[in-house]
């Protein structure tokens, strides 16, 4: 169960990898600056980084072999037994260090599965990534362990502001730790005091004139060392490190994961605009005021990929937190489901596909007709609004149970009858799908990511967040590479197939892009994709999107058979990172796009 350390965490994270909601945040304006002090804080000026690293300890090369009955598998130096239960071979090491889950191929040559790290620190949640490992010979396989990194990079910069005070902020390029934060800095005998004056918080440290190194308490992190960084050697803080001039445009390689690539010129694209939108994000510099933060920017059309550029310190093979836009592969998985013959359909209710829960009182009858659809389009009815902080079935709350999290969910009041055109923001109800095909195919959830998704779209890599109970979380925070994550929105583009695949019917794929309910004036959704219009000129685009916090997007403009992904840092700041859907999308990308 999530204790209190890491729910602190999940807040100190502007809703961490489990969040979502907080749409509304606004960017933090610079701290008012303080009254001018003659000390020594002058000493500071400039950029330091700190980079503590939490592990996993246990990774790398993993060997399982078979002796008649018996398991037995090796990691990083132990060597333990492993248990074969219904075809499904699981390896736990002692203490909870890590666990390995997974099934030999019919042919025997592979063995496929999924590692399960210990909880994280920065997050407080375990991860399971997949694994594969190939016959060395009959009976023994070999494959390598690649956990989410359980590290965070933090950046102090300290300036001077023109009264002479000296300010600095917090930054960081995977989470957004810190952007809530602006301090007045002093410095007296080596003593250094980072106030915020408009709440709270204070941070005291050191700072060691000899060697250089300024030592700050943050909070559970305890005391980071920070030491100083150049313009050349700040990776994640600016766009790109070093700074190599102007923007060139360079077409995608193509790799083995699926994706043919092609020029922009190819597909009928004007490379100008897209190398404007390009400099204009290794133009922004980082300062004390909130700016968009723009972490990767990959276009696909007529299914090539066409172009694939990262910032701030990531490139293609570094997983990214997609948050809510992950809530979409609920539905993903529910269609797959289907697919692959698990007797449900959008009508099926809901509380039927979990016979062994016992409710807390006697149940409202509005339940019974509640299903997959509302629960899919927000329109379940149950008492369930992240955007309420009184109500008991918000992102937070749900997320503080100590028990099963579908048994609360199921156990939430109504607040109307289901249905209905007006969508609630619900995490819990997308979550809850999750529970329902568990229960259809008998499938832990990252088994059934991993064959019916993962494996046809030719994911390399991702991290799956996992509840409390072990079981897969589906209302956001997967970690995937860019280039897999947009695959999604060419999927359904093609109607529900990858690469001659079939993985989701065409009427599943039309059904859930369709328009089911109004989240707001100019926002509908359908089953977990977001629906717009877009005007480039005096056209008007039909568009639809997984989107998550901090500027996570998979969009998708069938018109113009195009395909679109923004990652982004700014999270709990919704006013930035919509522009990039509202402004840079058909500013810059549509309006390359020639007739």
């Amino acid at each position: 169960m999530p204790s209190s350390f890491h729910l602190l965490l999940g807040a100190l994270l502007a809703l961490g990898p489990l969040s979502s909601s907080a749409q509304s945040a606004r960017p933090v304006e610079p701290a008012p600056p303080a009254p001018v002090v003659a000390d020594e804080a002058r000493k500071l000026l400039g950029i330091w980084a700190a980079e503590p690293v939490f592990g996993p300890e246990v990774q790398g090369e993993l060997t399982v072999v078979r002796e008649g009955g018996a398991w037995r598998a090796s990691i990083a130096g132990f060597e333990v037994p492993g248990r074969v239960d219904k075809d499904v071979l699981t390896v736990a090491l002692p203490g909870g260090q890590g666990t390995f889950r997974g099934k030999v191929g019919a042919d025997g040559k592979s063995l496929r599965g999924h590692w399960v790290q210990p909880q994280v620190v920065v997050g407080g949640v375990q991860y399971a990534s997949p694994v594969e490992l190939r016959a060395l010979r009959k009976g023994a396989w070999r494959g390598t362990v690649t956990p989410w990194a359980d590290r965070l990079t933090l950046y102090l910069g300290v300036y001077e502001r023109p009264d002479g005070s000296i300010g600095a902020y917090l930054r960081d390029p995977e989470k957004g730790f810190g952007r809530q934060f602006a301090f007045n800095v002093t410095l007296r005998e080596g003593a250094v005091t980072l106030v915020d004056p408009r709440g709270p918080t204070t941070l005291e440290g050191t700072h060691d004139a000899g060697q250089d190194r300024l030592t700050v308490s943050l909070f559970f992190l305890g005391p980071l060392q920070f030491t100083r960084r150049d313009r050349d050697q700040a990776v994640g803080l600016y766009a790109r490190t070093p700074a190599l001039g102007p923007y060139v445009y360079r077409a995608p390689v193509a790799e083995s994961d699926g994706w043919t690539t092609a020029s922009l010129q190819d597909v009928g694209m004007d490379p100008a605009p897209i190398a404007a939108l390009m400099q204009r994000i290794l133009d922004t510099e980082p300062g004390p005021t909130a700016k968009p933060l723009i972490q990767g920017v990959l276009i696909a059309r007529r299914g090539k990929l066409v172009v694939e550029e990262y910032f701030h310190g990531f490139d293609k093979e570094r997983l990214h937190d997609l948050r809510s836009a992950s809530k979409t592969l609920a539905p993903v998985l529910v269609g797959t489901a289907i697919e692959q013959g698990a007797k449900l359909s959008a009508q099926t209710p809901v509380y039927s596909m979990f016979p062994a829960y016992k409710p807390s009182a006697p149940l409202d009858p509005r339940k019974a007709q509640l299903t997959l659809e509302h629960l899919m389009t927000m329109t379940s009815g149950l008492d369930c609004d992240d955007n309420n902080e009184e109500s008991p079935g918000g992102e937070d709350r749900v997320q503080s149970q100590e028990g099963d999290w579908y048994t609360y969910t199921l156990d939430l009041p109504m607040g109307r009858a289901p249905g209905g055109p007006q969508a609630v923001y619900c995490t819990a109800g997308i979550n809850l799908l999750g529970g329902v095909v568990r229960n259809a195919t008998g499938t832990w959830l990252p088994e059934h990511f991993e064959r019916t998704v993962a494996r046809p779209l030719q994911f390399r890599r991702y991290a799956m967040n996992l509840m409390p109970d072990g079981e897969a979380y589906l209302g956001g925070g997967l970690y995937a590479r860019p280039r897999d994550a947009l695959k999604l929105g060419q999927l359904y583009l093609a109607g529900g197939v990858w690469k001659g695949q079939r993985v989701v019917s065409k009427r599943w794929v039309e059904r859930s892009i369709a328009r089911h309910s109004v989240m707001s004036p100019e926002r509908t959704y359908g089953y977990a994709w977001w629906r717009h219009e877009l005007k480039v000129g005096e056209r008007v685009y039909a568009e639809y999107e997984a989107g998550g916090n901090g500027g996570q997007y998979v969009m998708v403009i069938p018109e113009l058979e195009l395909t679109v992904m923004f990652t982004g840092g700014n999270y709990g700041q919704f006013n930035l990172w919509k522009t990039f859907r509202e402004e840079l999308l058909p500013r810059y990308i549509l309006a390359a796009v020639r007739p």
